[in-house]
């Protein structure tokens, strides 16, 4: 029985050391069970590796002759080192995450929770293992068929095409597909709820009051949250000591439109209607796929800018980003593009003195889709008047070639472009403080050293990344290192959880942004007491917020 035949020594001692090195930190803490996964994988795939080696070796010729006692002791061996090395690395593993626990302030947990991590890494791996075997048996079976009827070599080849195929046409049409069906569907009926405490807004300001041209009820889920939320006028007035406007919050949902051109010309008919050009400040969004608008980073302009502002935004899927993205790569950059081409087509018919400043804004996917409208950093500077683009995924562009060609000597977590003449990258607003002038426009790239989804990469399996090579992050363990095949699975479970912590580490991004807001659009006569009172009022918006949603 092929799922019966012998482990292989060196496999096995493969797969061993690459247990050792999964329970090694990484970004982010993991809970015991994405440990597990991280492990048994890494485990599945050095027992592949060392299978593929011993492989080759044999093919080359070396078939070393042990005998059965020399066979008998070297398993006694390895036994023996699997007894002191499983409990020692797991042991160690559960001291790492505390570390990692703390850099990223969270509070210390029970280290006996992470005893289940062995028997979930022993289940993946030997399910990886089993799978592996069974498409193996299916080559060697379809092979011996083939070359019934064709030389042996092409049967061989043949076999292995007919395996792939049917695993392509499996995953890519079956699970991949009917699972994507299942998650559209699922989510498209949660977009039809609304977050409790979430009421229809009744200033003009607002998409979906009774004044807009946007039904209350087609702009999804996130779309009601965004454009119900947000600081009053009172509110920045309070905070900022000088008189404030309603800031303008245009949305437009999914179902409004059949195409992202549609959906973009019926935001800029919002923007129209509420009189966003005639403000200050102009800020295009993209959203993550659901629709969703990091309310720190909103709520962040519109108290910097005195409410003088309006936000334009809308939705352009029902799935969440990570599912978004693999569904299709292509539409988030659409709606980015149409969406910032459609509103700077109208400013630019403006009079040149009498333009808003027009900004963007983005976080995650909707970093992604928002830099689609520029072909270079230069052009963000040259047809915008700020941009804050905050935790952008390692695929996006221009951001890539941009810290491609960062300044000699600068770090990948933390380029320096052109002196930091234009553009800057920031974890914490003090890293945009470097000895150049800052020219307008300014551009920021806000990115913690902590955040999975800005560094993870297919890169990740076979090559070290500079920012591994480099000093690391204040809030990354300095005991992290890049192990092949291992780090890739280890950064791809802490996306998982990536929002899952307190501001400024990993994915979650919170008040920083009004320190940032108010370098990329300094307001007249602004100090450092009005930063640090915004901040407290923007914290006291998210506190009260989490408290009434803990308390529903």
């Amino acid at each position: 029985m092929v799922l019966r035949r012998a482990p292989h020594p060196v496999g096995l001692a493969v797969a061993l050391f690459f247990f050792a090195q999964s329970m090694t930190p990484s970004l982010l803490p993991r809970v015991w069970y994405l440990q597990g996964v991280a492990t048994g994988i890494s485990v599945a795939t050095g027992y592949g590796l060392g299978c593929l080696v011993a492989w080759i070796l044999r093919r080359c010729g070396v078939q070393p002759q042990w005998s059965a006692t020399t066979r008998r002791y070297g398993w006694w061996v390895l036994a023996a080192v699997a007894v002191v090395v499983i409990p020692t690395f797991l042991v160690l593993g559960s001291w790492w995450q505390q570390i990692v626990r703390e850099l990223v302030g969270l509070e210390r947990l029970e280290r006996l929770l992470y005893l289940p991590v062995l028997p979930v890494a022993v289940l993946v791996a030997l399910v990886l293992i089993a799978m592996a075997r069974i498409l193996r048996f299916g080559v060697v079976w379809l092979s011996a068929l083939s070359a019934r009827f064709m030389p042996d070599g092409v049967a061989k080849v043949a076999a292995i095409v007919v395996v792939v195929v049917l695993l392509v046409v499996i995953f890519d049409h079956g699970l991949y597909r009917g699972i994507l069906s299942v998650a559209e569907g699922s989510a498209a009926a949660s977009d039809h709820g609304t977050a409790d405490g979430v009421n229809r807004p009744a200033a003009p300001e607002r998409s979906g009051s009774p004044d807009s041209f946007e039904d209350w009820d087609t702009l999804g889920r996130e779309g009601r949250t965004f454009v119900a939320g947000g600081p009053t006028a009172d509110e920045i007035a309070d905070a900022t000591g000088e008189p404030a406007l309603t800031p303008i919050r245009a949305y437009v949902g999914k179902e409004s439109a059949d195409t992202v051109a549609e959906g973009a010309e019926r935001v800029v008919a919002e923007l129209e209607r509420a009189g966003a050009f005639e403000r200050s400040v102009v800020a295009v969004v993209t959203t993550t796929g659901r629709g969703w608008v990091n309310e720190n980073v909103a709520g962040a302009l519109e108290f910097v800018s005195g409410g003088d502002s309006a936000i334009a935004a809308m939705q352009y899927s029902f799935l969440p980003s990570p599912l978004a993205f693999l569904a299709d790569r292509e539409t988030p950059q659409d709606a980015g593009r149409a969406l910032f081409d459609a509103v700077y087509e109208r400013w630019d018919e403006l009079p040149e003195d009498a333009r808003p400043k027009l900004v963007v804004f983005g976080e995650s996917l909707g970093s992604y889709g928002g830099q689609a409208a520029f072909a270079s950093g230069d052009s963000i500077v040259e047809l915008t008047d700020g941009a804050l683009l905050v935790g952008t995924p390692n695929f996006a562009e221009p951001w890539g070639r941009i810290t491609e060609g960062r300044d000699e000597g600068s770090f990948e977590r933390l380029p320096v472009v052109d002196g930091g003449r234009n553009i800057r990258f920031a974890s914490v607003p003090d890293d945009a403080d470097l000895p150049a002038e800052w020219e307008l426009p300014r551009v920021v790239f806000w990115q913690h050293a902590s955040d999975p989804i800005t560094w993870w990469s297919f890169d990740l399996i076979l090559h070290k990344p500079d920012w591994l090579r480099e000093p690391l992050g204040p809030d990354v363990d300095p005991g992290m290192r890049w192990i092949p095949f291992v780090t890739f699975w280890q950064v791809t479970l802490d996306m998982v959880f990536s929002a899952e912590v307190p501001d400024g580490h990993g994915h979650s991004y919170g008040v920083d942004a009004v320190d940032l807001w108010a370098d990329i659009l300094p307001p007249s006569g602004w100090s450092s007491d009005d930063t640090i009172r915004v901040r407290e009022a923007l914290s006291g918006r998210s506190q009260n917020a989490e408290l009434q949603a803990t308390a529903e």
